[in-house]
Formats: C-alpha cells, sequence, structure tokens
C-alpha cells in the first residue's frame, strides 16, 4: 500500500510557503528556485519524502516532522535549511547553505557531503555516519550526538556539547570540546591546536592527537593507548589519568592523576598558579613493560 496520499513530481516552486504544511506526500525531482524567491517552501511539513531535489530557496525544511530527504542538494543560498524539525532521515545529500541544521531531534544523515558554518547548533539526538564536514563551530550546545566515519574540517568543532561519541572518524579542528561533558573519541585521528580545554568527562580511546597544548584545565580527562605528535605543554592543570604509546613533546603542571608514557622531552613543573601534584611516569624498555619509573 502506497503511505502517500499524493506525488508531486517534475515541478518548481519559488513561492512564499509553496507547500506549506504539506501532509503524507512524495515530492521527487522537483527545483525549488527561481525569482519570486519565496521562503519556507515545506514549512510545517508532515510525513514526507523528498527525493532527487534541488533547493535554492531560504528555510524550506522548518518545523518539518518525520521527513526524508535523499539524493538532494541545498546550495549556498539554501541559508537555514532545517530548522526546529523533529525525526527525520537525510542520506546522500549535499547540505551547502550556512547553518543548515538547527534546533532539530532525532535526526539521521548518512553519506552526505556538509559544508555549512555554524551546523548541528542546540540539537538533541543526532546521528551521522560516513559523512564530509566542512564547518566553523560544529554542533555547539548539543546534546546525545554519535558520529562514525566522518571526516570533519573546521574550527572550534563540539564546543558546550555533552553525551557525544565520536568513532572511525578524522578531525582537523582547532580548539574541539571546550567546555563539553561526558565525551568518548575512540579509533580516530584528531588534530588541531588547545584541544579539549575546560572539559569535563572526555576519554580518548586508541586515537592519535596532534598539536600544540592539547588537554589542558580539564575534569576527568582520560587517554587509553593513546599516541600524541606535535603535543608540546599538555596537560597544565588537568585532572588526567593518561597511558601514551611513545613520545610527548612537553608536560605542564598536571593538577592530579598519572601520564604514563614511553617517553617524554620535557615536564614542566614550575610557575603554577594552582597545587600540582600530577605525576608523570615514563615506561622502561617500552610502554608494554611492568618496570615503570617515575619521573616526577
Amino acid at each position: 500500500m502506497n503511505q502517500f496520499d499524493k506525488i508531486i513530481t517534475e515541478r518548481q516552486f519559488d513561492e512564499e510557503r509553496a507547500l506549506y504544511h504539506l501532509q503524507n506526500s512524495r515530492v521527487s525531482k522537483c527545483n525549488f528556485a527561481g525569482p519570486a524567491d519565496g521562503e519556507s517552501v515545506l514549512k510545517e511539513a508532515r510525513n514526507i519524502a523528498v527525493e532527487e531535489c534541488s533547493f535554492s530557496l531560504r528555510y524550506p525544511l522548518w518545523h518539518a516532522k518525520g521527513f526524508s530527504l535523499a539524493d538532494s542538494t541545498m546550495d549556498e543560498l539554501t541559508r537555514a535549511a532545517i530548522w526546529y524539525a523533529d525525526d527525520g532521515e537525510i542520506t546522500g545529500s549535499r547540505l551547502h547553505g550556512i547553518k543548515a541544521v538547527r534546533e532539530c531531534n532525532n535526526i539521521l544523515l548518512t553519506d552526505c557531503d556538509i559544508d555549512s558554518q555554524e551546523f548541528g547548533w542546540k540539537c538533541t539526538g543526532i546521528t551521522m555516519k560516513d559523512c564530509t564536514v566542512n564547518s566553523e563551530y560544529l554542533f555547539f550546545d548539543s546534546k546525545g550526538v554519535t558520529l562514525s566515519d566522518i571526516k570533519i574540517t573546521g574550527k572550534y568543532s563540539f564546543q558546550y556539547m555533552e553525551n557525544l561519541v565520536i568513532e572511525n572518524c578524522t578531525l582537523d579542528t582547532k580548539d574541539a570540546f571546550w567546555h563539553s561533558k561526558n565525551v568518548t573519541v575512540s579509533n580516530s585521528l584528531v588534530k588541531g591546536e588547545y584541544l579539549g580545554w575546560f572539559s569535563d568527562g572526555l576519554t580518548l580511546i586508541e586515537c592519535k592527537i596532534i598539536g600544540t597544548q592539547p588537554l589542558c584545565y580539564c575534569k576527568n580527562l582520560k587517554l587509553i593507548n593513546c599516541t600524541m605528535e606535535g603535543t608540546d605543554l599538555a596537560f597544565e592543570y588537568s585532572d588526567v589519568e593518561a597511558d601514551i604509546i611513545g613520545n610527548v613533546m612537553s608536560v605542564k603542571n598536571p593538577r592530579s592523576g598519572r601520564i604514563i608514557l614511553d617517553s617524554v622531552d620535557e615536564v614542566i613543573m614550575e610557575d603554577a598558579a594552582m597545587e600540582c601534584s600530577g605525576k608523570v611516569i615514563v615506561c622502561i624498555g617500552g610502554h608494554k613493560q611492568k618496570e615503570r619509573h617515575e619521573k616526577i
């Protein structure tokens, strides 16, 4: 049985609210663009499937509930495309307008190309798989987000987030995870300056961490079987339990906990602005050897 009451195909729409409050419908191979330059073409939609469509108008899917968007393109003129929407699936699509997703709940994105500044702000329950993302302030102040097999470029990602899980991803993003809470990153490359400052409950498992002055002012920080490259002045004023394979350039004034590693070029315990009792422990004979020598 056809789940849709209406099929709209191969049409062009550019009027204001052209398909406002559309319900139980499939929209296929349509073009949302034109001289009328109308906004909010699919606002307040319910139970719709949008397939192989192109968008070049602002605010097309605000307040949509129960929607899918597949094999479609939203260009750079499609500003603020999907806001206040619930229960959606976006697959095989190109999202290139600024602020593409905001204040949405329960959205799944798969195999998408996303180039959208300020993407994913203040959302809950976002799952993203097999996507590429270029954004600044990605997922600012969002909760309950799961990312897997994602390639991310940009700056200032994951600030003020809670309950974030990242697996098998490549992150090239400055100042990531600032003020975040309850974040787990596993089997990922994490590259950028000043990673994770002021985070609480950040756990990195079998990750490669690259960049200057990472993981400072952290609470409940854990590193499990991670490697570090170009990481100087790490862990300043952090409460940390770290097990690091290989070398760290320098560690500075860890506030508490233990940092276990194979080698460190420099340990700096001076000019602290607070009491610092963290320990740096170097493995004798390599990371897997049981015998350890306490350096500090």
